[in-house]
C-alpha cells in the first residue's frame, strides 16, 4: 500500500470508529434510558440484543468483540434493578463478559485447535482465526469504496516532492521525528474515561514515565454562550492528572474533523475546550491534538490565535482499530525499532490500551529508550540530580512459560523415598493452576522415567530445541537424592541421583552440577530458575542480590538456583500433605507467601528469602541460593494470579499440621516495611543465605513498585483469602476490610468479610456484608447462599428463604442447589 493510501485510509478508519463510538455511546444511553423506565417490555427488548450478540450466525467472535463497552454499561444499568428478572439478565451479561474475554484471549494467542464448548455461557465461540476474520472483512468491504463513501479518492501515485506544502507545515508543527534518538513522548487521544484513564495514569507512575492526555472538551464539561465552562464530574480525572505530574492537551471540544470546518464552527472546537481546561487550571498547557490530524490553514491560525501548538505523531499503535493487546503491542515496538524514536499517539478510552501498554514498556525500558515529556516549551528528558530509583515491571512480560519437574521415590540401589513424587506432582500443580504455566508445557519425569538417560535427554530434547524462545522462562524442580563427592583438589562437586544411579559408582552414573551448568548455558530462554529438593554441595555460585534485579531485568540473562541443603544434611521430611518440610515452603511461597514487598509478583530473590530462613528455623537443612555462572543479573519472575473464589462453606481450609507448620514458617519470615512516604511501596529487610559452597551472603529483596489502589485492594483480599485458609480470621477481616476501604465498591471483598464474621458466628455482621455483596453484584448467586445461611441462623425465615431461592433461581444445576432445597423445607 503506498503511502497517500496508507494516510488516507488510516484517517477515514479513525472516522469510522469515531462515528462508531458515537453509535455506541447512543446504544448505551438508549438501552441506560430503556432500563431505567417502567417499560413492561425493556427486558424482552433487553434480552433480543443479548440474544442477537449471543447468537446470530451473521456474526464472527471478532464482531461480538465490539459489544463488550455496551455489555458492561448495560451491567451497570442492571446492577440498579434488585428484582429476580434483572438479577438472572445481570447473570447472563456476566457470563457473555466472560466469553468474550475468551474470545479475546483466543486471538491473542492464535491457538488452531478447537477448544470445548462452555455450557453455562451463552456465547459459543466459533473459534475463528484472526486471519479469516481478515479475509471474510475483506470480502465484504472495500477500502476503495469505504474511502469514496467518506469523500476521499485517491489521485494517481506521483512522486514525493520534499519541497511540498506538508514539508513546510511540518514546520510550524511539533513531530516525533524531531526527537533525540532511544527518546518517546508518550500521549493519549480521546479521554478521559472514568474507569482506563486512572489505570493507564497508574501503569506510568510504575515506569516513572511522562505523558501527554489530550481530553476531548465535551468529556469535561459543558460551555454556555457566553463562554462560560462548567465542568463536569468526569473533569476530577484531569485533574487528578494534573495533580500527578502529567499534561493535559486539547483535543478539540467534540472530536470534529476540523479540516472540514471554518468561522465559528471551528473556533468553538478550540476555544470551548481551552476554556473548559482554563478552568481547571488558569497555567493549561499549551498542546493541541487535530482529531485525526486532520487540519487546515484555517486551523493552524485558529490555534495561533489561543496560543496553541499542534502535536502530531509519527508512531500510531492503531488501538483504535486493533481489539488484541499483544498484537497492539507488536506493531507499537516494530515502529518503535525501525524508527527508533518518536511520539506514540495511544487512546485512553479502551482496556486494550491498558493491556498492552505494561508489555510495551517492559520492552522499551529493557531496551534503554528514555520517556520525553512536556517542560513548557519542549519534549525533554527530565534530568535529575540524582538518578530516579529503578523500579521492577508488574509485568512478568514473558512470552511462554515451561518447567521440567522430576520426582523420585523408588531408587533401586539407593534408599527409597516417601515424598520426592508428591513433590513433584504437587509443585507441578501449582505451576499450572496458580501460576499460568500451560499444562502442555509442563514435562514430568517420575520415578523409572529419571534415569540418567531420560534426565538429560529430556533436557535436551523438550528445553534445549528451537521451541524455547529468547523471551521465554523455563523452572526445573528436582525432587530426589543428592550426593557430594571431594575432588583431588578439595574442591566439593554436587550430584542429584537420578532412579538408576549405583551410590558406588555415582561419580559416573549420576548428573554432576558441572552437567546441570552446561544445560543451563544451551537453554536459550531469558531467565532459568532451579530448585532442588536435594541437599549436596560443590557448585560455585555467584552472589545473588536485589541489586540486581532493576528496571532492565528485562534484558538480562538469570540463571539462578535454589536448594533445600548442604553436604551432609538430610532432607526433612514429613511435611504436610506427604511433601518434603522444603516442598511444602516452597509450594506456600508460591501460593502467595513468598510476595515479601507485596507487589503481586515473586522473584527468584524473595522466594528465596521466604524459603531458605523458614526452612532453617523448623528442620536441620540450610537452603542455598545463587546465581549459575554466566548469568548477568536478571531475576526469574513469577507474577500472581488474582484471587476471585468467592469464600462459602465449602471453601477449603488447611489441616491443623499444615497451620501449625506454616505458623513456625511464618515467624521466620522476614517481614516487608511499608515507605514513609505512604505510597504503598514497599520493601523487605535484609536476609542472610548461603551459598552452595557454605559462604553467607546477604540478599535484598527489590522495592515494590507503587500501584493503583484497585491494584492494593486486589492484592489485600488475596492476602485475606491466605489468612482465612489458615484460620487466622482476625487478620483476614483485616485484609478484607482494608480492600473495601481502597474500593468500597469490591463485592468479592465484601462477601468474604460476611463470610469471616460468618464463620465466628457473628450471623447479623455476616447478613450484612452479603446484602452489601448482593446489591453490589447482585447476579453472584453463591452470595445469596451465604445470605440465606446468615439469616437462617438470625432466625428470620422469610429472608432467608427468599435468599435460597434466588440462589436456586440463578444455579438451579449447582452442587449446593439439594442443600438450598432442604433448608427452605426446613423454613
Amino acid at each position: 500500500m503506498s503511502k497517500p493510501e496508507l494516510a488516507a485510509s488510516v484517517n477515514v478508519g479513525q472516522q469510522v470508529f469515531h462515528e462508531n463510538q458515537d453509535k455506541i455511546t447512543a446504544l448505551k444511553n438508549a438501552l441506560d434510558k430503556l432500563f431505567t423506565s417502567a417499560d413492561a417490555k425493556r427486558f424482552e427488548t433487553i434480552n433480543r440484543l443479548l440474544d442477537y450478540v449471543e447468537s446470530d450466525n451473521s456474526l464472527f467472535d471478532a464482531d461480538r468483540l465490539a459489544f463488550k463497552e455496551v455489555l458492561t454499561s448495560l451491567q451497570s444499568s442492571v446492577t440498579k434493578d434488585s428484582s429476580l428478572t434483572a438479577i438472572k439478565m445481570h447473570k447472563r451479561i456476566s457470563e457473555d463478559l466472560d466469553a468474550l474475554n475468551e474470545i479475546e484471549r483466543n486471538y491473542e494467542k492464535e491457538l488452531g485447535q478447537i477448544f470445548g464448548h462452555f455450557d453455562q455461557r451463552g456465547i459459543v465461540l466459533k473459534r475463528e482465526k484472526w486471519d479469516a476474520y481478515v479475509a471474510h472483512l475483506k470480502e465484504q468491504y472495500s477500502r476503495e469504496k469505504i474511502l469514496k463513501d467518506y469523500g476521499t479518492v485517491l489521485p494517481a501515485p506521483v512522486k514525493d516532492d520534499p519541497t511540498d506544502a506538508d514539508s513546510k507545515k511540518a514546520e510550524r508543527e511539533i513531530f516525533g521525528d524531531k526527537l533525540p534518538p532511544k527518546t518517546i513522548a508518550l500521549t493519549f487521544d480521546d479521554g478521559p474515561h472514568k474507569q482506563y484513564t486512572e489505570e493507564i495514569a497508574a501503569i506510568l507512575k510504575q515506569y516513572e514515565a511522562p505523558a501527554v492526555f489530550f481530553n476531548v472538551g465535551q468529556n469535561l464539561g459543558t460551555v454556555n454562550a457566553d463562554g462560560t465552562a462548567t465542568l463536569a464530574a468526569t473533569a476530577k480525572i484531569s485533574q487528578k492528572l494534573r495533580d500527578a505530574g502529567f499534561v493535559i492537551g486539547n483535543h478539540s471540544f467534540s472530536h470534529a474533523q476540523l479540516s472540514k470546518l471554518s468561522g465559528d464552527s471551528l473556533n468553538k472546537e478550540i476555544f470551548n475546550t481551552d476554556a473548559l481546561l482554563k478552568s481547571m487550571d488558569t497555567n493549561r498547557s499549551p498542546l493541541f491534538r487535530f482529531p485525526y490530524g486532520a487540519h487546515n490553514q484555517e486551523g493552524l491560525q485558529a490555534l495561533e490565535k489561543a496560543h496553541l501548538q499542534s502535536v502530531m505523531w509519527n508512531i500510531d499503535s492503531l488501538d483504535w482499530a486493533d481489539p488484541i493487546p499483544s498484537s497492539i503491542a507488536d506493531r507499537v515496538l516494530k515502529a518503535v525499532e525501525k524508527q527508533g524514536h518518536g511520539i506514540i499517539l495511544f487512546h485512553d478510552i479502551h482496556d486494550r490500551a491498558v493491556k498492552a501498554l505494561p508489555v510495551i514498556m517492559d520492552k522499551l525500558v529493557a531496551d534503554g529508550y528514555k520517556f520525553a515529556g512536556w517542560d513548557g516549551s519542549t519534549f525533554t528528558v527530565a534530568k535529575s540530580e540524582k538518578a530516579a530509583p529503578e523500579k521492577v515491571s508488574v509485568s512478568a512480560g514473558y512470552s511462554n512459560s515451561w518447567a521440567m519437574v522430576i520426582g523420585i521415590n523408588d531408587y533401586a540401589k539407593w534408599p527409597k523415598l516417601q515424598y520426592a513424587v508428591q513433590d513433584a506432582q504437587g509443585v507441578r500443580q501449582i505451576l499450572i493452576e496458580k501460576l499460568g504455566f500451560p499444562a502442555d508445557h509442563v514435562f514430568s519425569l517420575q520415578n523409572g522415567e529419571a534415569t540418567r538417560n531420560g534426565i538429560l535427554a529430556a533436557f535436551h530434547d523438550r528445553l534445549a530445541n528451537s521451541s524455547i524462545q529468547k523471551n521465554d522462562r523455563i523452572f526445573v524442580f528436582f525432587a530426589g537424592h543428592g550426593a557430594t563427592r571431594k575432588l583431588s583438589s578439595g574442591r566439593d562437586l554436587g550430584y542429584i541421583v537420578p532412579v538408576d544411579s549405583d551410590p558406588n559408582e555415582f561419580a559416573a552414573d549420576a548428573i554432576p552440577m558441572t552437567e546441570i551448568q552446561n544445560i543451563s548455558e544451551s537453554l536459550t530462554s531469558k531467565h532459568v530458575l532451579f530448585v532442588m529438593d536435594a541437599c549436596y554441595s560443590g557448585l560455585g555460585l555467584t552472589r545473588g542480590g536485589a541489586s540486581n534485579y532493576l528496571r532492565d531485568n528485562a534484558k538480562r540473562i538469570g540463571r539462578q538456583m535454589l536448594t533445600a541443603g548442604g553436604t551432609d544434611q538430610m532432607v526433612a521430611d514429613g511435611g504436610p500433605n506427604g511433601h518434603s518440610v522444603f516442598t511444602w515452603t516452597l509450594m506456600q511461597g508460591l501460593s502467595g507467601k513468598a510476595d515479601l514487598n507485596g507487589d503481586g509478583i515473586i522473584t527468584a530473590t524473595e522466594l528465596a528469602a521466604y524459603v531458605a530462613p523458614a526452612v532453617a528455623a523448623v528442620s536441620k537443612q540450610t537452603p542455598a541460593f545463587g546465581s549459575l555462572p554466566g548469568s548477568e543479573g536478571g531475576d526469574f519472575v513469577f507474577e500472581l494470579p488474582v484471587e476471585t473464589e468467592y469464600l462459602n462453606t465449602s471453601t477449603a481450609q488447611l489441616s491443623n499440621d499444615a497451620i501449625a507448620l506454616n505458623s513456625k514458617l511464618d515467624s521466620s519470615r522476614p517481614e516487608a516495611i511499608a515507605d514513609s512516604k505512604n505510597t504503598g511501596a514497599k520493601s523487605a529487610p535484609v536476609v542472610k543465605i548461603k551459598d552452595l559452597q557454605g559462604t553467607v551472603q546477604t540478599i535484598v529483596t527489590p522495592v515494590a513498585i507503587p500501584v493503583s489502589a484497585r491494584q492494593m485492594a486486589q492484592h489485600a483480599n488475596d492476602r485475606g483469602l491466605q489468612f482465612y485458609k489458615e484460620k487466622h480470621y482476625d487478620e483476614a477481616e483485616a485484609q478484607f476490610t482494608e480492600a473495601l476501604k481502597l474500593r468500597p465498591d469490591f463485592a468479592l471483598a465484601a462477601n468474604n468479610l460476611g463470610f469471616v464474621y460468618y464463620k465466628r458466628e457473628k450471623y447479623a455482621e455476616a447478613a450484612r456484608w452479603f446484602e452489601n455483596t448482593v446489591k453490589i453484584d447482585p447476579s453472584r448467586a453463591i452470595a445469596y447462599l451465604n445470605l440465606g445461611d446468615s439469616y437462617f441462623h438470625v432466625g428470620d425465615n422469610a429472608k432467608a428463604k427468599k435468599a435460597y431461592q434466588t440462589y436456586l433461581e440463578l444455579n438451579p444445576n449447582s452442587p449446593s442447589a439439594t442443600y438450598a432445597k432442604q433448608q427452605i423445607e426446613k423454613l
